[in-house]
């Protein structure tokens, strides 16, 4: 949390920046203090701390509060191990396990359930209109793109994914009112993905990116859905980031389904028993 905050620093109001400051400076006493004291060790007014939090991606105050003292709190801590060339194999198994739980629990108190909320409504409303969801990804990214077509595909949600840069830049400037269209990304700067959101956006589509803070792609979406890990991008290949945005894609279709509701059961039940004849006794 205290990495995002850092990252997301510059991005924000001269006002809002002093609280940020603030906040790095003892995550501790911030998470303690009343909003009264805060505002005045800040030198803003009280809405504006209010507005920091709801900036950061947190529904207000109290929320902003309670995952900052969970941050800071004893518990389980987070340390990226990389994998070295003279690893073991008992040795690999355990750092990519230990790494990747590590940082799901991280996601867990870090994330920001108003972020995920205002993306599950938005692939609803897009849903119920009967408008397109697309999802674009490149590389790693590209596999996380078809994993989310296949889970929102399931739940009778017509969508495609793309993961060729000329595709998603036409399909991104067929896009308009009404549709949405998700973008994931584990470094947030690759051109072909950049291009084809801006595109997207310009036309009037609901643009969510899975990404991490900070990036220019976190900036150029109109939902940021932080996906912020230690992991490097120059060796070996990118593991926690991939499992992370698969989670994330949970996430949305499980928040998604919910929102359907019974009518969805039905043809859930049609779609395995259908399934049955294609398995062995």
């Amino acid at each position: 949390m205290l990495d995002r905050i850092k990252a997301s620093l510059s991005s924000l109001a001269p006002a809002e920046q002093r609280v940020g400051r603030l906040v790095l400076s003892d995550p501790r006493a911030f998470a303690n203090l009343p909003i009264t004291e805060l505002a005045g060790r800040s030198h803003v007014s009280k809405p504006t701390v209010v507005r920091f939090c709801r900036s950061m991606g947190y529904d207000g105050l109290s929320d902003f509060k309670l995952k900052l003292a969970g941050s800071v709190s004893e518990g389980v801590p987070f340390i990226h191990r990389s994998v070295d060339a003279d690893d073991k194999t008992a040795d690999v198994m355990v750092k990519v396990i230990d790494n990747t739980v590590a940082a799901f629990l991280k996601y867990r108190n870090d994330a920001s359930s108003v972020a995920v909320e205002r993306a599950a409504d938005a692939l609803l409303a897009t849903y119920n209109t009967g408008k397109r969801i697309e999802f674009f990804g490149v590389g790693n990214s590209g596999i996380v793109a078809q994993d989310a077509q296949h889970k929102f595909f399931r739940l009778g949600i017509t969508s495609i994914a793309y993961s060729d840069g000329h595709m998603q830049v036409m399909s991104a400037s067929l896009l308009g009112p009404g549709d949405c269209v998700v973008v994931i990304s584990n470094s947030g700067r690759t051109r072909d993905l950049m291009d084809a959101c801006d595109i997207a956006r310009k036309n009037g589509a609901t643009t969510i990116v899975i990404t991490v803070t900070g990036s220019p792609l976190a900036a150029a979406g109109n939902i940021h859905l932080a996906a912020d890990h230690p992991e490097g991008y120059d060796r070996y290949s990118p593991m926690v980031s991939r499992l992370m945005h698969l989670m994330i894609v949970d996430i949305l279709a499980t928040c998604v389904a919910l929102r359907i509701g019974s009518k969805l059961q039905p043809l859930l039940k049609e779609m395995k028993n259908n399934l049955r004849n294609k398995r062995y006794a």
